[in-house]
């Protein structure tokens, strides 16, 4: 029988025990370990942009907003806003002095005659019938305006 080594016993050992072991095992070969990968803040806190970059991003940021805001935000330069604004200005002058002109044609004696040959005409000819019979033409003034009269004319139509 062979001979013991100090501190070794032929007995079995209990499972705490973590002394080497007199038995010729293959150690158990275990599964390479790999660093866990970074987080996503981990990663935002490694960039280190350039000036360069920081620029660049700062101008395509710029001309995205610009762009969003006038396809879809509803902004409008100064002139187009003053053009706008002209039309509305005009429009709603066109409509106050429509009135008028409607105004007049209930004082001519002769109305219902006159709007059933207005009637008659095609309807981009009545705004010159109106024009011919003065309605349109405003108190003060020579003449009427073509606007006017073409407003006052559908108003008109719309009384028959």
């Amino acid at each position: 029988m062979a001979e013991n080594k100090s501190g070794f016993s032929d007995g079995k050992r209990s499972d705490n025990d973590n002394r080497k072991s007199q038995t010729s095992e293959a150690p158990k070969k275990r599964a390479p370990v790999t660093p866990p990968s970074p987080t996503l803040g981990q990663r935002w806190n490694a960039v280190q942009l350039s000036k360069a970059t920081v620029l660049w991003i700062c101008v395509a940021v710029i001309a995205g907003t610009l762009l969003a805001g006038f396809t879809w935000g509803g902004w409008v330069t100064g002139g187009s806003a003053q053009r706008a604004a002209t039309t509305m200005a005009n429009d709603a002058v066109v409509n106050r002095l429509s009135s008028i002109c409607v105004a007049q044609f209930q004082q001519d004696p002769a109305k219902v005659e006159k709007l059933a040959e207005m009637m008659a005409a095609s309807s981009y000819q009545r705004g010159n019938y109106v024009k011919e019979q003065g309605w349109a033409t405003m108190p003060g003034d020579e003449q009427s305006d073509t606007k006017v009269a073409t407003e006052c004319a559908k108003v008109l139509a719309q009384l028959e």
